[in-house]
């Protein structure tokens, strides 16, 4: 991290650093080469490098170019990488084993005898991985590093002198260790929406308890009983000898001023219900819907967080009301209606017969050609919607998909219940 910021662990014995913009503050990229490798022969660890536009030369040729260049150092001028890999062995340019193993038998010692060669023929014969390893080193495809992250930095630790077991104990200690990353995100003037507070037991088993905010806070108080309900999942055994806490989601926080009045608004209201549920039914099961501007019902409406912010579709039209609960899938139900646009003077659903008292519609509801197909649900792309209530006063959204006439019948379904 003292030379750069991205780091990617390359193999057992290996280290990929991207410098781009750095090397000025070496006085350019040899000294700062140096300066490494100097570092490193200091602490005892022997090592070699390059540095060029690619990731694959920079491999090569700190591991095959110190006969080239010397010293177990090489720097390759932009855009020069070409010229410098020719003389490596074709071990260098990473390949798997049959590769590296037919390829003398070919004759071909050196990477720059493949550079001529077709390279069709070759990626049939060696495979994909052949072409896309030389235009990896020579810059002339893209390679994806992955880049190891340092620790984050809000991280909290509390070590016991004697091992704790208790419920009691578990969770005045996790109301501890959530105290101290809190103080610590006050003092930054942040806040965070996830915690993970972890229970290290004696035996090096780990028992993490995650919980979660709707809204970025820092009140060890609350979160200590977001904690506490989960606790059961903890398993003492032996005993617990550390407790650690991270925070993720971090955001700048500003610290607010409350209101004489000691009202709040409707977000702030709800946050601590919404951590409540969220915490103990999970993530995915607390929502809201937002409006998408769609015609089709089940593509009108999307899950947001519960406090999100507001979307900037255009809101659903009140002259067209929907149900209150859309089934996940419309289900088929029998029906007779008189010919062509009629609603039905009944139904069958699940079993069970309404006779329809009142009826509006249809509303017709065709394909967004712009999207593709229209849904998989029956054979027709069009849709007629009625708002029928039977006889017992209950209120169903059913829509008939497809035309009388057309070479297959329609078909009739239920898509939703109005509260």
């Amino acid at each position: 991290m003292r030379f750069s910021p991205a780091v990617a662990v390359d193999g057992d014995d290996g280290l990929l650093l991207d410098i781009t913009g750095t090397d000025h503050l070496w006085g350019g990229e040899e000294a700062m080469l140096v300066d490494l490798l100097e570092r490193l022969e200091r602490w005892g660890v022997p090592a070699r490098g390059a540095i060029a536009d690619t990731a694959g030369a920079a491999w090569a040729l700190a591991r095959y170019g110190e006969a080239r260049f010397g010293r177990g150092q090489a720097v390759v001028a932009p855009g020069g990488q070409r010229e410098a890999l020719a003389d490596l062995p074709v071990a260098a340019l990473r390949l798997d084993e049959a590769a590296q193993a037919q390829l003398p038998r070919l004759g071909l010692h050196r990477v720059g005898q493949l550079y001529a060669l077709p390279r069709a023929q070759m990626a049939k014969r060696f495979g994909l991985s052949f072409t896309q390893r030389l235009d990896q080193a020579l810059g002339a495809a893209g390679e994806a590093l992955a880049f190891r992250r340092p620790a984050s930095p809000w991280f909290e630790r509390l070590a016991f002198f004697e091992p704790i077991s208790a419920p009691e104990d578990l969770a005045r200690v996790a109301a501890d260790v959530l105290a101290l990353i809190c103080k610590r995100l006050e003092g930054g003037g942040r806040g965070a929406k996830r915690f993970e507070v972890v229970f290290h037991r004696l035996d090096g088993k780990t028992f993490p308890v995650p919980v979660g905010l709707a809204r970025p806070g820092r009140d060890a108080v609350r979160l200590a009983r977001l904690v506490a309900p989960k606790l059961d999942r903890v398993d003492p055994g032996f005993g617990i000898d550390v407790i650690t806490v991270h925070a993720h989601a971090v955001e700048a926080l500003a610290q607010g001023q409350g209101r004489i009045d000691a009202e709040l608004d409707a977000a702030e209201a709800l946050a601590p219900l919404v951590d409540r549920l969220v915490n103990r039914l999970g993530e995915g099961r607390v929502w809201r819907p937002d409006p998408v501007e769609s015609h089709v019902p089940e593509r009108a409406v999307a899950r947001a967080a519960p406090l999100a912010a507001p979307t900037t579709a255009q809101p659903w039209n009140p002259d067209l009301p929907r149900p209150t609960r859309l089934l996940k899938r419309p289900e088929p139900i029998e029906v007779m209606a008189m010919l062509p646009d009629e609603p039905p003077m009944h139904f069958t659903w699940r079993n069970r017969r309404h006779r329809v008292r009142a009826a509006e519609g249809p509303e017709r509801i065709g394909q967004e050609w712009w999207r593709g197909d229209f849904d998989d649900t029956g054979p027709g792309r069009i849709r007629d919607y009625y708002r029928v209530e039977d006889e017992a006063g209950g209120r169903f959204w059913i829509y008939r998909q497809g035309l009388y006439g057309d070479d297959a019948l329609p078909k009739w379904w239920l898509h939703g219940l109005f509260g």
